[in-house]
């Protein structure tokens, strides 16, 4: 098999420039380099993020020859799948780089998964679990910056980026790399219940390769366990059924208390319906009127409409990953990285950035 020394003369071939000058381009005099291609002397992280970068490899690809699959649960509502892949792959090879370097992601979401019961029973447990790992963090689903609150709970990174149209997001799993990517909407209670979908496919361990559903409210993906499980999740998690029961007085229950527990909760009014309806909380017929209830139109009836044209553009604005934002930095600022992939997450040319970072002028 072939070793790090072998793949950098490689690197140094295709690059067509010769050792000294290839070492020159990674910060390496001759001597040095020479003794690391011999292996009397280990490159380092530094030398292996710079060739990486030089030669438009991975540093993981450097480490062990070889690029990790990528095991994906994916969201669709019928758009083509091609822009989240390509991004997909971009984060996850970073994230894969940074683990090489040291630079690891805090994923502490394994849930132990009992096989026991029905896929929606499963995805109840999962939920409470998931809750209550919240709790523990000082959090709650009440918070508005979910994502924030699941990167930090959980460890997972999660990222909101414009995708090909009617695509809602996709959720990324194997060894280094816990991935949410989230579609940029107007539409933010479904960004959000898609956002909780991805994670509950992530908690139970979905190993699913390229899974493609139609749509986050689709019956048709209804079919499939690891679905009904991540739906069943998702409803648990973001309407748990014991603030439902608190908030709900039936004597006293009328369109503007469910508007506001649809506000509230952060959920479409067609979501929430059928979650009370399956508690048993409401009857058909509440079901059948209150799901009619526009996200805006519930809005306006508790007197939030400034805040939900808020919402929505939060949930319209991109949103770079927030661990793996924090792991490039720290790996550039500790020297084992250079400048480049930090910049890239944030959409900042490399030198204006540095020279933003480095400068010794004022504000």
């Amino acid at each position: 098999m072939s070793s790090i020394p072998d793949r950098v003369r490689e690197m140094i071939q295709e690059s067509g420039l010769s050792q000294r000058e290839f070492g020159l381009q990674i910060g390496l005099d001759d001597s040095k380099l020479s003794k690391s291609l011999r292996g009397t002397r280990r490159f380092s992280s530094v030398d292996l993020a710079r060739i990486a970068e030089l030669c438009d490899v991975t540093v993981d690809w450097l480490v062990t020859g070889e690029d990790t699959q990528v095991a994906v649960a994916a969201r669709t509502t019928g758009g083509g799948a091609g822009t989240a892949l390509e991004i997909a792959k971009r984060y996850g090879t970073l994230r894969t780089d940074m683990a090489s370097l040291g630079y690891t992601q805090p994923w502490s979401g394994s849930s132990n998964l009992a096989e026991a019961g029905s896929f929606q029973a499963q995805g109840v447990r999962l939920a409470d679990a998931a809750s209550k790992r919240l709790a523990v963090k000082g959090s709650s689903v009440l918070q508005p910056d979910l994502a924030a609150a699941i990167e930090s709970a959980f460890g997972v990174d999660v990222a909101v980026v414009a995708l090909d149209q009617d695509f809602d997001g996709l959720a990324v799993s194997y060894p280094d790399v816990k991935l949410i990517i989230l579609a940029a909407s107007t539409i933010p209670a479904r960004q959000r219940f898609t956002l909780a979908h991805e994670l509950g496919h992530l908690l139970a361990g979905d190993d699913q390769g390229v899974h493609l559903d139609e749509d986050v409210f689709s019956k048709a993906q209804g079919r499939d366990g690891s679905e009904i499980r991540a739906n069943s999740f998702a409803a648990a998690f973001l309407m748990p059924e014991e603030i439902l029961r608190e908030r709900l007085i039936p004597a006293k229950f009328s369109e503007e208390s469910f508007a506001g527990l649809s506000f509230d909760l952060m959920v479409t009014p067609s979501a929430l319906a059928f979650r009370l309806r399956d508690l048993h909380l409401i009857d058909a017929g509440l079901c059948d009127r209150f799901k009619r209830l526009t996200a805006a139109k519930a809005a306006n009836i508790v007197g939030r409409g400034v805040e939900f044209g808020e919402r929505v553009v939060a949930a319209s604005t991109p949103r770079a990953p927030g661990l793996l934002v924090r792991d490039t930095y720290a790996a550039y600022n500790s020297g084992a990285a250079t400048l480049r992939p930090y910049a890239n997450l944030l959409g900042i040319d490399v030198e204006q950035l540095r020279e933003s970072l480095e400068s010794d002028r004022g504000a």
